[in-house]
C-alpha cells in the first residue's frame, strides 16, 4: 500500500479538481503533477481516492478539467513512451497515469457527449519530442498518441521487457528498439523465453488493464445487427500503425498457452508465494478476444478487378486476425492446443489433498480463444481432430457443460460449449474420434458407464435436458442436431448412452408435449435421424442401441399411430401428469454416480450475471451438408420452400421434416420443458408465442421476459390443429426403425420362448451377431448440419464474451456501476 501522506496528498488534488470553479491552465505543472508526481498508491488506492460521483461532476461541471487531466495523463505516458523511463521516478508516474486513466474512461465512455473526446486532436499532443518530418501531419488524435504509447511501453526495456543492454551507461533507444526481440515467452515463432521477472509482469499486466478500458467503448453501444460498425480503438491498435502488433500478438498468445498454473506440481506451492504471472496472462487471453472480435461475423467480399475502392470502403485490416488466420506449422499448433487443453483441465484436476492445486477461473475466455482460433484458422481446426487431442479438449467443455446446468448465471458458458460442439461436429473426423474408449472419469455426477467418448457426450447431454434450469430449452435442437452430425460414425453405444437416447424419444413423444408447442416436433424429429443414421451405417457395432429400440418399440408404435383429431389434441392439452417429472426419471440401474462427483448447484445468491442478446435458430446457425461416397462434403442448397412463410400464424405451420427445415425459428420465449407439464394450457399457449424470425437475434434477456408477459394479451395465440399434425407425421423418418422391428421382434421373441430366456446378455449376443443386409431401405445419404457463421452469432459473441470480461474485472471494479448498454446486469 502506499504512504498515508501519498493517498492524502492524492486526494487533495482529486478534491482541488472537482471543486475549482475555474478551468485550471494545462501549463499549470504544480497542480496537475499532484496526481502522479510523488504518489506511491496501488490502482487499488486509485479507485477508492477517485468515486464515481466526482468523476461525473468533474464531467459535467469542470468539463475542461477532465478534459486537460485526460491530454496530460496521456502527455506523460507519451512522453515515458519516448525517454523509456531510465529512472524509477518515471516508472512511477508512467503507472500512475495508467491507473488514473483506467479509472476515468468508462464515465467518459458512458456519456454520449464525450466519447468522441479521445478521437479529437489536441494541438501539439502525441508530438513532443518527435522530429519536424510529423508536423506534415498535424495532430493525432488523443486516442492514437495513447494507443501507440502502450504499445511502445509494453516492450520498454528494464520496465516490462528484460533488458539486452550490454554495458551499464548504454541506453536503448526506443525508437529504433527491434520489439520482435523482446517477445515475452517462447512459442509460436520465438523460440527463447526470457527470465521470469515478478515486476515485469505487474507492469504489463497495468498497461494491458488500461489498453482493455480503452477497448471497452464497445459495452456503452446498445446492441447492433450492423456488422459494418467496428470499434475504432481496437481498429487502430490493430492496424499497421501500431509496429508491435505482430510482436505484442505472439506474445499475448505464448503467455498464454504456455503458462502452467501448477508449476512444479508441489502440493500448496500456490499458497506459498504469488503468482503474479496468472494475472498477467488473464489479461493477456482478455485483450486477444476482444482484439479478434473485430471481424466475426462479416462475410469477406470476393476480390472483384475495381479492387481499391472496395477494399477501402471494406475498412483496414485486423493483424491479430490475419496473424492468426496465417499460423501454419505443426509444432505451433501443438503448443497452442496443448497449451490451451492444460488450462481448460486445470479446474478439473483432482488430488488426494483438498486446495493443493492453484485452480485458474479463466475458463470461459480461453474458451472464447479456442472458438477462434478454429473459426479464423482451418488449419488449426484440421489439426485438432487430426488426432484425438481433440478429446482433451472435449472432456473439459462436458464437464463444464454438466457443472453449470443447474446455475442460470453461467447460461453463457453453457451456450459457448455447446457452439464449440457444433463447430467440431460438423467435421467427420470428430464423429470417428469419438470411439475412442472414455477412462479418465472427471468427477461429475453422471452414471457410471463403461464405454466411449461418444457415451460420455449422449450421457452428459442427456442429463442437461432432463436436469438443467428452463432458460436451456432453446439449446436442446443445438444438443440433438451435434449428435446427429456424430450419429453415423458411432461404432458402439453403451446400454447407459442407449437407454438414455431411448429416454429423450419417450418424454419428447409423448401427446402432450409434441402438442404444447408449434416446434417440439423437430426435436422428435432429430433422434429419429439419429437412429436411423447409426442403423444404416454403424448396425454391427451397436446391438445395445437396437436392444433399447426393441425394449422400446411401443414408442415407435405410438409415434406412428399419434392422433390428430381435435379431441385427442385437446385431451392431450389438458391431461395433467400424475409424476409432473417424467423427463427427469431414470431407470433405477443407472443412479450410481461417478465416484467424486458433485451435483450442479444453482447460483449463490447475489450473483450477478450479464444478459445476453437471444440466439439465432438451429436454421440459422447451422447451413446442410451432403457426405458423398468419397466422404467429401457438399453443401445442400436452401431451398425457398412455401414452408418458410414469415407472417407469426403460417411460420408455426411449417414442414418439420429435419431434412428440409431443420430448425425452429427464432422465438420469443424459453418453450416449456416438459417436466413443468402441469403448468395449465393458457401458459403453455403464452409461452409458445413465435415472433418473426429477424427481429427477435438482438433482444435481451430482460426484453424478452417483457415480452413475453406482454404476449398474454396478444391475439396471436397458436393452437395445434389437425392439419398442422398430419403436415409432419406424414414425414416422420419411421421406415428404416419399423422394418428393423418388424424383421427383429419375432426373432428375439422366438429365441426367448425356445430357449426360455430372461438374461440380456444372450439377447445381446444374437443381435451382436444378426444382420439386416438387404432388409433395409436403401441407406439415405449422411447430411451433416455444420455451423454458419451469422450477424446473430457475432452479436451473441459480443455481448457474451464482454459480459464475462466485466464480471471477471473485479479488483479493481473497472465498469462496476457505470452506465453500460451492450447488456444489463442482473442480480440472482
Amino acid at each position: 500500500m502506499g504512504s498515508t501522506d501519498s493517498k492524502l496528498n492524492f486526494r487533495k488534488a482529486v478534491i482541488q479538481l472537482t471543486t475549482k470553479t475555474q478551468p485550471v491552465e494545462a501549463t499549470d505543472d504544480a497542480f496537475w503533477d499532484q496526481f502522479w508526481a510523488d504518489t506511491t498508491t496501488t490502482v487499488q488506492d486509485v479507485f477508492a481516492l477517485v468515486p464515481a460521483a466526482e468523476i461525473r461532476a468533474v464531467r459535467e461541471e469542470s468539463p475542461s478539467n477532465l478534459a486537460t487531466l485526460c491530454y496530460k495523463a496521456v502527455e506523460k505516458l507519451v512522453q515515458g513512451a519516448e525517454s523509456g523511463c531510465p529512472s524509477e521516478r518515471e516508472k512511477q508516474v508512467i503507472l500512475n497515469c495508467t491507473r488514473i486513466l483506467t479509472r476515468i474512461l468508462p464515465y467518459i465512455f458512458e456519456d454520449q457527449d464525450w466519447r468522441g473526446f479521445f478521437w479529437s486532436t489536441v494541438p501539439g499532443a502525441g508530438r513532443a519530442g518527435t522530429d519536424e518530418l510529423d508536423d506534415d501531419d498535424g495532430a493525432r488524435p488523443l486516442a492514437e498518441s495513447l494507443l501507440l504509447a502502450i504499445a511502445d511501453l509494453l516492450f520498454c526495456p528494464d520496465f516490462t521487457v528484460h533488458s539486452h543492454r550490454r554495458g551499464p551507461d548504454s541506453i536503448e533507444n526506443m525508437q529504433s528498439i527491434d520489439s520482435c526481440e523482446y517477445i515475452w515467452e517462447s512459442g509460436v515463432g520465438f523460440a527463447q523465453s526470457p527470465p521470469l521477472n515478478y515486476i515485469h509482469d505487474l507492469n504489463r499486466t497495468e498497461l494491458l488493464r488500461l489498453l482493455l478500458t480503452c477497448f471497452s467503448e464497445a459495452m456503452y453501444l446498445p446492441p447492433s445487427s450492423d456488422n459494418t460498425v467496428l470499434n475504432p480503438w481496437v481498429t487502430f491498435f490493430c492496424s499497421t500503425e501500431n509496429r508491435h502488433a505482430l510482436p505484442l500478438f505472439t506474445s499475448l498468445l505464448n503467455v498464454v498457452c504456455a503458462y502452467d498454473p501448477v508449476g512444479y506440481g508441489i502440493p500448496y506451492n500456490h499458497l506459498l508465494f504469488a503468482d503474479y504471472r496468472e494475472q498477467l496472462v488473464e489479461q493477456a487471453v482478455q485483450i486477444l478476444i476482444v482484439a479478434l472480435e473485430h471481424d466475426g461475423g462479416v462475410p469477406h467480399r470476393p476480390a472483384s478487378p475495381s479492387s481499391m475502392e472496395e477494399q477501402e470502403s471494406a475498412g483496414p485490416e485486423n493483424l491479430f486476425v490475419n496473424y492468426l488466420s496465417r499460423i501454419h506449422r505443426e509444432e505451433d499448433f501443438d503448443f497452442v492446443l496443448k497449451g490451451l487443453a492444460r488450462l481448460l483441465t486445470n479446474p478439473l484436476t483432482q488430488t488426494y489433498l483438498p486446495n493443493s492445486t492453484k485452480k485458474i477461473q479463466f475458463h470461459q475466455e480461453l474458451l472464447v480463444l479456442f472458438w477462434k482460433l478454429c473459426d479464423f484458422n482451418k488449419k488449426f481446426l484440421f489439426f485438432v481432430l487430426k488426432s484425438s487431442d481433440v478429446l482433451d479438449i472435449l472432456v473439459p467443455i462436458l464437464y463444464y457443460l454438466n457443472d453449470a446446468r443447474a446455475d442460470q448465471s453461467r447460461v453463457g458458458l453453457m451456450h459457448i460449449g455447446v457452439f464449440i460442439l457444433l463447430l467440431l461436429s460438423g467435421e467427420r473426423n470428430f464423429g470417428v474420434r469419438l470411439n475412442k474408449p472414455y477412462s479418465v472419469h472427471v468427477p461429475m455426477d453422471i452414471p457410471v458407464f463403461t464405454g466411449t467418448h461418444a457415451d460420455l457426450l449422449i450421457v452428459v447431454f442427456h442429463k442437461i435436458i432432463t436436469t438443467g434450469h428452463q432458460r436451456l430449452q432453446p439449446l436442446f435442437d443445438c444438443l440433438l442436431t451435434i449428435v446427429v452430425n456424430v450419429s453415423p460414425y458411432l461404432k458402439s453405444l453403451s446400454m447407459v448412452a442407449a437407454n438414455k437416447l431411448l429416454h429423450l424419444l419417450e418424454a419428447f413423444s409423448t401427446c402432450w408435449f409434441l402438442f404444447s408447442s408449434a416446434q417440439n416436433h423437430h426435436l422428435v424429429f432429430f433422434l429419429l435421424e439419429a437412429f436411423n443414421n447409426i442403423i444404416q451405417y454403424q448396425f454391427d457395432g451397436n446391438c445395445n442401441l437396437v436392444y433399447a429400440i426393441i425394449r422400446k418399440r411401443n414408442v415407435f408404435h405410438q409415434l406412428a399411430n399419434l392422433p390428430s383429431d381435435p379431441a385427442s389434441i385437446q385431451k392431450a392439452l389438458q391431461r395433467k401428469k400424475k409424476s409432473p417429472d417424467v423427463i427427469s426419471r431414470t431407470s433405477s440401474q443407472e443412479t450410481v454416480s461417478m465416484e467424486g462427483s458433485h451435483p450442479a448447484v444453482p447460483a449463490e445468491p447475489g450473483t450477478l450475471k450479464a444478459s445476453l442478446v437471444a440466439m439465432p435458430g438451429i436454421d440459422k446457425l447451422t447451413e446442410k451438408s451432403q457426405v458423398s461416397e468419397d466422404g467429401t462434403m457438399v453443401s445442400v442448397p436452401k431451398t425457398d420452400s412455401p414452408h418458410t412463410v414469415h407472417s407469426d400464424q403460417s411460420a408455426v405451420a411449417g414442414t418439420s421434416d429435419t431434412e428440409s427445415n431443420s430448425g425452429r425459428d427464432n422465438e420469443v420465449s424459453v418453450l416449456l420443458l416438459c417436466k413443468h407439464v402441469c403448468l395449465n394450457v393458457l401458459y403453455m399457449h403464452i409461452c409458445t408465442f413465435v415472433s418473426s424470425q429477424y427481429q427477435d437475434v438482438f433482444y435481451t434477456e430482460a426484453e424478452m421476459e417483457r415480452r413475453r408477459l406482454s404476449s398474454a394479451s396478444s391475439t396471436s395465440f397458436w393452437a395445434p390443429t389437425p392439419e398442422w399434425v398430419l403436415s409432419w407425421k406424414c414425414k416422420l423418418p419411421l421406415q428404416t426403425i419399423m422394418r428393423l422391428l418388424q424383421v427383429l421382434v419375432p426373432q428375439v421373441e422366438k429365441i426367448c420362448i425356445d430357449k426360455g430366456l430372461t438374461d440380456e446378455s444372450e439377447i445381446l449376443k444374437f443381435l451382436q451377431h444378426g444382420t439386416l443386409v438387404g432388409l433395409l431401405p436403401v441407406p439415405h445419404p449422411i447430411l451433416i448440419r455444420k455451423y454458419q457463421a451469422n450477424a446473430g452469432t457475432a452479436m451473441w459473441f459480443r455481448t457474451y464474451m464482454w459480459g464475462v470480461v466485466y464480471l471477471r474485472n473485479v479488483d479493481p471494479p473497472i465498469w462496476y456501476d457505470t452506465d453500460v448498454r451492450l447488456f444489463e446486469i442482473q442480480r440472482m
